[in-house]
């Protein structure tokens, strides 16, 4: 089966990037399943109900998130009636939503396990995304043995040990928040594909989808700077990942980058 994992997508323009593209893609690569990083789709932080539903609609089964998902109060009463919308599952038992999900494929029996984690290395406070993984993944292959890995993180070393850490056991681990995509893509001894960071979909003109002279400001002077969304024609981002059913691994692993017009 093929499977679709799309990075941080920033705004509007991210939304209107995936309109564009998720529908081209499924019927030029013959995609099943599509995974995307929402905690950005929003005005550039967070994400609201409306908008996860616009995401939804446009042929994603699941969205992934990481440290801004809270940023919209109105996510939370949501998330506990929307399984398909995780926050990362090593925040602390209770929060709302779940950090994991099990999901068929469209048409298929196959079913295909999404886990949500987050670093600790220059991050926020949360628990062992390393022990909450292992603990998570007993449970997910009690249903599946396609298992798809979004580490939301900032260092590169923590994503890589996650991947080695994983190998084997998971179908894929992809790297997100840092909208930077990275040229590793690999598929490890054990059969687990791997990408440090899948990327963004958002304005390409910008600082990480964010305006640029807000930002050059902002290192200039290190005085407060309001962080608006870029606009201009989109990168969409991602990896493209081969998975054989009968066993879960991965065969192949492809990064995904296509411009759409603004």
């Amino acid at each position: 089966m093929k499977l679709l994992y799309l990075g941080d997508v920033v705004g509007r323009p991210g939304r209107r990037g995936l309109d564009s593209l998720v529908p081209r893609l499924r019927a030029r690569e013959g995609v099943q399943f599509v995974i995307a990083n929402c905690e950005n789709a929003s005005g550039g932080k967070g994400i609201d109900p409306d908008n996860a539903e616009q995401l939804f609609d446009l042929g994603i089964d699941v969205l992934t998130s990481g440290n801004h998902i809270w940023r919209n109060p109105a996510i939370v009463p949501y998330m506990k009636d929307n399984a398909r919308l995780l926050r990362p599952c090593n925040f602390p038992p209770g929060n709302p939503g779940a950090g994991w999900v099990v999901r068929a494929v469209r048409g298929s029996e196959v079913t295909v396990g999404v886990l949500n984690l987050i670093g600790r290395v220059f991050m926020g406070p949360a628990d062992c995304p390393f022990q909450i993984a292992q603990a998570a993944i007993e449970e997910m292959r009690k249903q599946t043995h396609i298992i798809f890995v979004d580490m939301h993180g900032e260092a590169t070393s923590e994503k890589v040990a996650m991947g080695r850490f994983l190998d084997g056991r998971v179908s894929a681990v992809v790297g997100s928040h840092t909208h930077i995509q990275t040229a590793d893509e690999t598929i490890l001894p054990g059969g687990t594909a791997y990408l440090t960071d899948a990327g963004m979909c958002g304005p390409e003109d910008s600082v990480l989808g964010v305006k640029t002279e807000a930002v050059v400001r902002r290192f200039l002077s290190q005085m407060p700077a309001r962080f608006d969304v870029a606009s201009g024609p989109v990168l969409v981002q991602g990896a493209l990942v081969d998975i054989d059913e009968a066993t879960g691994r991965a065969t192949s692993i492809t990064r995904v980058r296509e411009r759409v017009a603004a």
